[in-house]
C-alpha cells in the first residue's frame, strides 16, 4: 500500500519576519464589530464616572519671602561675610516640614476625622446634587434598604476625640439615634460609649464632644483619629509648593480636595503658621543678641566705675588734674582704637557662636583686630616718652573714656534691639489668601477622561483580538495545509442556511440535507467542485471505497459526507453512505430515521440482516446504513472481519463507497476503516482547527501506513484585504444553479 510522504516542518508558506500590514489591518476589519463593541463599553463606562465621580477643587495661596535684614545693630557688615542668602528651596522646604504642617494638623485637628456613610458608586452623586429647602433639612433614602446612608444635608463636627492608643488609626462606627443622641461602636459592633449632641461623652478611654450633628436617626458616620504622623505625611505630599519664576521669593501653594472649604481652611492654615513661625524665628534671633549683650552691660558698667574712681583717686595723691596738649591728642587717638577694638570683640563674641576661627569671616575679623592693636602699640611707644605722671594719667583717663563710650554704645545697641524685637516681623508675608473657583474643577476632566477610556477601549479591543488570534490560531488558508504536503481538494463556504438547519434539527431531531433544500447554495456547489475532484482520485485508487474523517469533532464530515452522497447520486452514481462513527454518529437526522434505527452496530453484532439495515433514500441511487444503536465497543466491531466482508460486498454493489468516521486524533475507529479504503480524506474546519492538529493527524496516518489522499477546509468565510477559503479555491460570492430551477422560480414570481 503505499504511503503519504513526511509532512513538512510546521511553518506557513512565505512566513518571514517582516510584520504584514494589511494582513494585520485585515485582521482588524474581520473583528471591527468586537472593537466597536468592547470601544463603546469603555466609553460608556468612562461616561458613567465623569458623571459620577466627585468633582476635585483646587485652593491657591501665595507668599512673599524678602531678603533678611541684620538683626543686630552694627554688625551690618557682617552680611556680607556670613554667605548669601537662603535661596527660595529652602523655604519651600521649611514650609513644607513636619513642623509647621504639623503646627496646622493640630490647629485644625485634622488627624480627627468623621465621615458619612453614602451608597458605594452613587451616593456622592446623590449627595452632591442635594438641595435642603429648609436649614437642617436632610435627603430622604433613595433606596428602602439604604436608611443608614446619606443622601445629601448630612453634616457633622467633632471637637474633641481622645482615643487609646489601641484604637488610634481604627475607624469606629457613630450610629444616630433619637433627639440628638448617638453610641459609638468599634468593628464587632460593640458599643463603646453613647452620648448626646453639645455634651462630653467618655467611655472605654474614649473622650468624644460631638458639638454639630445633623442626620438623620439611624444614620452612619465612620469616625476616629489617625496618627499624627501619618496625618502630617499625607498633607505634606498632598499640599503642592513651588517657586514663580526663578530667584522671585514668591512661592505659590495649592490643595486639591473634594470639599473646597476645607481645602481653604487647610491651605490658608498652613501658610499662616508658616508666617508665624518665621517671625518667631527672627524675634529669636534679636533676643539672643538681647541677651548677649545684656549680659556685658554689667561687667563693662563695673568696669567703667572702677575707671573713673582710680582717675579720681591717682588725680588727688598726686595732685594733678589735667593733661598736657600733646598727651592729650594722644589719648584721642587711643581711646579711638580701644573703642575700635572692644567693638570688635565684641563681633568676635557673637562669631564665635556661628562659626569656627578657620571661617574667613573670622579670619577678617582677626585680622582687622591685629592691625587695630598694631597701631595702640606704636601709639603706646610714644606715650612712654611722657613724663611717669603724664604716662599714668593718660593711662586712667583712656580707661576711663573707653570703658564709657563702649557702655554707652552697649546701652544703646540694647535698646535698638528691644525696639527690633518687639517690632518684628519677620521676611515672609502672605500675598494671597487662599481662593477655590468653585465653577471649574480640576478633575475630573470630563472630555479628556472620555477620550482617554474611548481610546483605551480602543487598545483594549485590539488587544483581545490579537489574544484570540494568537490563542485560536486556526487554519483560515488553504496554503498552510498544502504547506504540509496535503493537497486541498476544495474549501466549503461557510452556509448560514445550513447553520439554521442545524438549529431545526437540534429541536426537532431531523435535518433537512442542504443539496436537496438549497441546491444553488455556495456550499452545495462547492461539494459539486468537490465531487468532480474525488472523480479523478477515485480513478487511480485500489477500489471505490473512501472515507472521511477530521482531526476533532465539530468540522463538518457529515455534513461533507452527507450532501456528498446526494451530489454523487444526483450525478448517475449508485452510492452506499456508510455512518461508522457508532459513539456520537447522527447522520440518520438526515434521512428521517429514528437513532436506534438497525444499522451498522447491529449488522456486526449478528443482531440484524443487511436488508434490515440498508435504507432507500429519497435520492434515487443512494442507499444509507445508518450507525445503530451505541455499542460498547466500536472499536472492537470494526476490526470483526463481518465490517471487511461488508465493504468488499458494497464495493461490488455500488459504484463509490462513502464512510464517515469519528475524529482520528479522539479515536482510533478512522485508522482501522482508512486501511480498508481505496482513499481517505480528512475535513478541517475553518479558523477552529490549529495547523499542528492537521499535522499530527497526517502524522498519524503516516506512522499506522495508511494513504492520506487529500483534505477539504469546511466553512470558510471571506476574510478582509486577504483570498482566504473558497474566495481562492472554489465560487466565492458567485453562485451556479439549474436552469430548470431557476426558471421555476422565475415563473412562480410572474404568476405571484
Amino acid at each position: 500500500m503505499n504511503q503519504t510522504k513526511a509532512p513538512a516542518p510546521l511553518q506557513l508558506q512565505g512566513q518571514d519576519d517582516e510584520i504584514d500590514l494589511l494582513a494585520l489591518l485585515g485582521i482588524l476589519l474581520d473583528y471591527k464589530w468586537f472593537i466597536a463593541f468592547v470601544t463603546a463599553v469603555f466609553a460608556m463606562f468612562g461616561l458613567v464616572y465623569v458623571i459620577l465621580a466627585s468633582p476635585v477643587y483646587r485652593a491657591d495661596a501665595l507668599i512673599q519671602i524678602e531678603a533678611k535684614k541684620a538683626t543686630m545693630p552694627g554688625l551690618e557688615d557682617l552680611a556680607e561675610l556670613t554667605g548669601k542668602e537662603p535661596e527660595a528651596v529652602t523655604e519651600i522646604e521649611l514650609l513644607k516640614s513636619r513642623w509647621v504642617i504639623g503646627k496646622a494638623v493640630d490647629s485644625l485637628q485634622l488627624d480627627v476625622y468623621a465621615v458619612p456613610h453614602r451608597f458605594p458608586y452613587i451616593g456622592n452623586f446623590f449627595a452632591r446634587r442635594f438641595s435642603p429647602e429648609t436649614e437642617g433639612e436632610v435627603a430622604s433614602p433613595l433606596l428602602p434598604f439604604a436608611d443608614e446612608y446619606d443622601w445629601g444635608g448630612s453634616d457633622i463636627h467633632i471637637t474633641r476625640l481622645e482615643v487609646p492608643e489601641s484604637l488610634v488609626g481604627e475607624d469606629m462606627l457613630l450610629v444616630v439615634g433619637e433627639g440628638g443622641r448617638y453610641s459609638v461602636q468599634d468593628a464587632d459592633e460593640v458599643t463603646l460609649l453613647e452620648g448626646k449632641v453639645g455634651e462630653q461623652a467618655s467611655g472605654q478611654g474614649i473622650n468624644l464632644l460631638v458639638d454639630t450633628l445633623v442626620a438623620r436617626p439611624g444614620q452612619h458616620f465612620s469616625i476616629g483619629r489617625s496618627t499624627r504622623l501619618s496625618t502630617i505625611d499625607s498633607f505634606r505630599s498632598a499640599i503642592a509648593v513651588s517657586e514663580r519664576g526663578r530667584n522671585t521669593g514668591i512661592i505659590s501653594m495649592s490643595l486639591e480636595d473634594t470639599d473646597p472649604d476645607f481645602a481653604k481652611a487647610v491651605l490658608d492654615e498652613v501658610a499662616r503658621q508658616y508666617v508665624k513661625q518665621n517671625i518667631e524665628r527672627t524675634a529669636e534671633e534679636a533676643a539672643t543678641s538681647l541677651t548677649f549683650l545684656r549680659d556685658q552691660l554689667p561687667a563693662v558698667k563695673n568696669e567703667m566705675e572702677r575707671a573713673a574712681a582710680a582717675l579720681n583717686a591717682y588725680q588727688i595723691s598726686s595732685k594733678s588734674v589735667d593733661i598736657t596738649t600733646e598727651t592729650k591728642g594722644v589719648l584721642e587717638q587711643i581711646v579711638d582704637l580701644d573703642t575700635n577694638i572692644s567693638n570688635l570683640k565684641l563681633k568676635q563674641m557673637e562669631l564665635d557662636k556661628r562659626f569656627t576661627r578657620e571661617h574667613p569671616a573670622y579670619q577678617t575679623l582677626l585680622r582687622q583686630m591685629g592691625e587695630l592693636e598694631g597701631k595702640k602699640a606704636e601709639l603706646e611707644g610714644r606715650v612712654s616718652g611722657l613724663p611717669e605722671t603724664q604716662q599714668e594719667l593718660l593711662k586712667l583717663t583712656r580707661d576711663v573714656q573707653v570703658s564709657t563710650e563702649l557702655y554707652t554704645l552697649l546701652l544703646n545697641k540694647s535698646q535698638e534691639l528691644d525696639i527690633i524685637r518687639a517690632g518684628t516681623v519677620g521676611n515672609a508675608r502672605i500675598i494671597d489668601l487662599a481662593e477655590v473657583d468653585t465653577s471649574d474643577p480640576v478633575k475630573p476632566k470630563k472630555l479628556l477622561m472620555l477620550l482617554l477610556a474611548t481610546a483605551l477601549g480602543g487598545v483594549v479591543g485590539v488587544v483581545l483580538t490579537g489574544l484570540h488570534v494568537a490563542l485560536t490560531r486556526g487554519i483560515e488558508n488553504p496554503d498552510d495545509i498544502e504547506s504540509l504536503g496535503l493537497p486541498v481538494n476544495a474549501t466549503i463556504p461557510f452556509s448560514a442556511l445550513q447553520l439554521e438547519a442545524e438549529k431545526v434539527g437540534e429541536r426537532t431531531g431531523a435535518m433537512p440535507l442542504l443539496a436537496l433544500t438549497h441546491p444553488t447554495d455556495p456550499a452545495v456547489e462547492a461539494i459539486r467542485s468537490l465531487r468532480t475532484s474525488l472523480h479523478f482520485t477515485m480513478m487511480d485508487a485500489p477500489n471505490n471505497i473512501m472515507t472521511i474523517t477530521g482531526p476533532s469533532p465539530e468540522v463538518g464530515k457529515t455534513f461533507i459526507s452527507a450532501n456528498l452522497a446526494v451530489t454523487m447520486a444526483q450525478a448517475g452514481k449508485k452510492v452506499l453512505l456508510i455512518d461508522a462513527d457508532m459513539r456520537k454518529g447522527y447522520m440518520q437526522r438526515f434521512f428521517g430515521l429514528e437513532s436506534g434505527h438497525a444499522g451498522l452496530s447491529s449488522l456486526l453484532q449478528k443482531q440484524a440482516a443487511l436488508e434490515q439495515c440498508l435504507v432507500a433514500t429519497s435520492v434515487p441511487g443512494l442507499h444509507f446504513i445508518p450507525r445503530g444503536p451505541i455499542p460498547e465497543n466500536p472499536s472492537e466491531l470494526l476490526l470483526n472481519p463481518l465490517f471487511a466482508q461488508l465493504l468488499q460486498h458494497a464495493s461490488k454493489e455500488f459504484d463509490i463507497v462513502i464512510v464517515d468516521t469519528p475524529p482520528i486524533l479522539a479515536v482510533a475507529d478512522a485508522l482501522i476503516v482508512s486501511k480498508l479504503a481505496g482513499a481517505n480524506y480528512i475535513v478541517a474546519r475553518f479558523s477552529k482547527n490549529p495547523l499542528g492538529e492537521v499535522q499530527a493527524t497526517i502524522k498519524r496516518f503516516e506512522t499506522n501506513g495508511v494513504r492520506l489522499n487529500g483534505a477539504v477546509l469546511n466553512a470558510t468565510q471571506k476574510r478582509s484585504l486577504a483570498y482566504y477559503g473558497y474566495q481562492k479555491y472554489g465560487y466565492g460570492n458567485y453562485q451556479y444553479s439549474y436552469y430548470g430551477v431557476e426558471q421555476k422560480k422565475g415563473r412562480s414570481k410572474k404568476k405571484g
